[in-house]
């Protein structure tokens, strides 16, 4: 064999090798953009590039792994549905602790659903692995919920806070608590009166 025939042969292989390491990284790619959604694009813009990023949510996925996560018994499917049914109404009347009240309500469903409830960053970093395409509204509600501590929150932000909240709630519970509607709120001067309509 000549030594042309030799460097062909070696250009072959290493262009093969080099478009299957290609492929298997596209499809991690793939992997990780369909499993963590808008969540992969949101950590590739935090981190300082791609591969730091895919790494973040490599690792995201070990950690979750090594959870022992919970399905609800149907009792307490149907507790957690009555307790937001019950706050959604609460709403009408003290919009300012109901959101308060939502925090504590998710925090727990996630608590008994086997997740760390500690700091909020890792509590988010555990969630997204399985419910990623929750988590802004999850973050939303979140922000909304801190504003309102400090009293720098409207009572349609509160409104908002509950509906975010609701999503990551009904993500959890695995169905929609009480339907489809927003909680309700009695008019005030501050909020336009069709802010209850979706």
């Amino acid at each position: 064999m000549s030594s042309t025939q030799i460097i062909v042969i070696v250009l072959v292989v290493l262009v093969i090798a080099a478009l299957a390491v290609a492929a298997l990284s596209f499809s991690r790619r793939r992997k990780l953009q369909s499993r963590f959604g808008p969540e992969y694009d949101r950590v590739v813009q935090e981190q300082d590039s791609r591969s730091a990023a895919e790494r973040e949510l490599r690792d995201r996925e070990r950690r979750h792994a090594e959870l022992t996560l919970t399905p609800l018994s149907p009792e307490s499917r149907a507790h957690y549905a009555a307790a937001w049914e019950e706050l959604q109404i609460r709403f009408i009347d003290s919009p300012g602790d109901t959101v308060g009240d939502a925090d504590e309500l998710v925090t727990r469903l996630i608590e008994e659903r086997g997740y760390p409830t500690g700091d909020f960053s890792d509590q988010i970093a555990h969630l997204s692995v399985d419910h990623a395409r929750t988590l802004t509204h999850y973050r939303d509600a979140h922000e909304i919920h801190l504003r309102n501590s400090r009293g720098e929150a409207s009572t349609e932000e509160l409104r908002q806070a509950v509906v975010h909240y609701r999503a990551l709630f009904a993500d959890l519970l695995g169905e929609e608590p009480v339907g489809q509607h927003a909680p309700e709120q009695r008019h005030h001067p501050d909020t336009p009166h069709d802010a209850t309509s979706r």
